[in-house]
């Protein structure tokens, strides 16, 4: 997929919201069975915290008041990570009595911030015990009056909770790893298969462009059916406009022939009038301008125009030797400069008219010099390719101000020159017609630079 396709961002959207919502989901069943583990823990050391409080409380008659044993092995085995201790707190010196397992330590207070303390001043939470064991603690003040007031604690290793942990995580982990691989190849097939209309209607339009096809075809889903509809609508109506229009150029040329041929003929019958000279003169380009609308309906009207591909390099070298003839007098040097493989998405006699018109113009105004080079470039920025025919001339140029005024119809600033002004502003609307432009600058060679770019393969 490309990567400014809507398929690949929406698989990137898909992608990330669920790697998202599986890692806030990991995270969040994580701390609940955490929390779940804790509990449990808690509720083990608890049943032996009610062991000890009972003991301390109400001792067997005739037995120490504090026990020996409550139990559980593990609080007889030094250092193993389970551990009691009753500490009385109402003597000088506070009495501490423990099981075998603390050896020669001592439990530490609970004052960890986040430890959790109920009423009846019953707290529990980490703290770190012998050997900088973590260690989960539980812990109890009982008053018993006369008998003394007591601090209870039994302590478990919490290296077990984090065991438990550490299983828990790597086997959600594995379950999560196969549950996003699961869903990541669902969601690509699902936009792989549930965009492919879209696709289709691209790859039917691009037919459209290229005069392929005039109509998008086939069966659409019921969600794009609204907009195949529509744009078939959209191509009927643009075609009828175009009709319209062409129809509305051809009447009008249609009925300039007569009054022309008319005058023709009257200025024909008089060959030695001056007069008559001038109008055949402005009549025959009357006639051409009529010929030049009357092919650019044709042009407009035509869908398949785009579609066609013409090799440059021919035309570019045709119109030089073209025009060195025709200057031949003048002695202008004209230098050529084309790859091979540009090519104008467009019609043959449009490319030769619009690079016809900037060699001639070129040549016109040169004291020696001119450059015809052409780049096939790639696409601008979200556009088509393109391909740039600059035309240099080593003539006096132009000002800012002049550049935008030759290329209005008609505007000429030398009378001297032959012509009728119109040839740029032709170049200009024909670089129009095909969504191309015409930029024109200071050449290298010290005159004028006309860079035309028109639409490529």
């Amino acid at each position: 997929m490309r990567a400014n396709s809507l398929a690949f961002r929406l698989f990137l959207w898909a992608t990330g919201l669920t790697v998202v919502v599986l890692i806030v989901t990991g995270v969040a069943l994580s701390s609940l069975y955490r929390h779940a583990v804790e509990r449990a823990f808690d509720r083990r050391l608890d049943v032996y915290l009610r062991t000890l409080v009972a003991e301390v409380a109400s001792p067997e008659e005739g037995n120490d008041k504090f026990p020996q044993s409550i139990g559980e092995p593990l609080f007889e085995l030094p250092l193993s990570g389970w551990y009691w201790q009753v500490t009385r707190l109402d003597t000088p010196k506070p009495e501490l009595h423990s099981s075998r397992s603390l050896w020669d330590s001592n439990l530490p207070r609970i004052v960890d911030a986040a430890a959790d303390t109920a009423a009846g001043g019953y707290r529990k939470g980490y703290a770190p015990g012998p050997e900088e064991v973590r260690l989960r603690l539980v812990e109890r003040n009982i008053d018993l009056g006369d008998d003394g007031r007591y601090l209870i604690q039994v302590a478990g290793d919490a290296s077990e909770i984090d065991d438990e942990m550490r299983s828990f995580d790597r086997t959600i982990g594995a379950i999560f790893t196969a549950l996003a691989v699961a869903l990541l190849l669902t969601t690509a097939l699902q936009v792989r298969f549930g965009l492919s209309p879209l696709k289709r209607i691209s790859e039917s339009l691009a037919a459209i462009r290229s005069g392929r096809a005039e109509r998008l075809e086939g069966e659409f889903p019921v969600e794009i059916a609204p907009l195949a509809r529509e744009t078939n609508a959209l191509i009927d109506a643009n075609r009828e406009i175009v009709e319209r229009a062409r129809t509305h150029v051809g009447n009008l040329a249609h009925a300039l022939k007569t009054p022309l041929s008319v005058i023709v003929n009257e200025a024909g019958a008089r060959p030695g009038d001056p007069l008559a000279q001038k109008v055949l003169e402005q009549a025959d380009i009357m006639r051409d301008q009529v010929a030049r609308q009357l092919e650019r309906a044709r042009l407009a009207a035509r869908s398949s125009v785009v579609g066609t591909l013409i090799d440059v390099p021919p035309v570019v070298t045709a119109l030089a030797r073209t025009m060195e003839k025709l200057h031949r007098e003048r002695d202008i040097a004209i230098a050529v400069d084309v790859p091979d493989h540009a090519r104008f998405r467009g019609e043959q006699q449009d490319l030769e008219e619009m690079i016809g018109n900037l060699v001639d113009n070129a040549c016109k105004w040169a004291r020696a010099r001119v450059a015809i080079e052409v780049v096939a470039a790639g696409a601008a920025a979200g556009g088509n390719p393109r391909v740039r025919v600059i035309v240099d001339d080593d003539g006096p140029g132009l000002s800012p101000g002049e550049r935008e005024q030759v290329a209005l119809r008609g505007q000429r600033l030398d009378e001297s020159k032959p012509g009728s002004g119109l040839g740029l502003s032709i170049v200009v609307e024909l670089a129009d017609l095909y969504g191309g432009v015409l930029t024109l600058g200071t050449a290298p060679i010290g005159g004028l630079r006309a860079e035309l770019a028109l639409p490529a393969e």
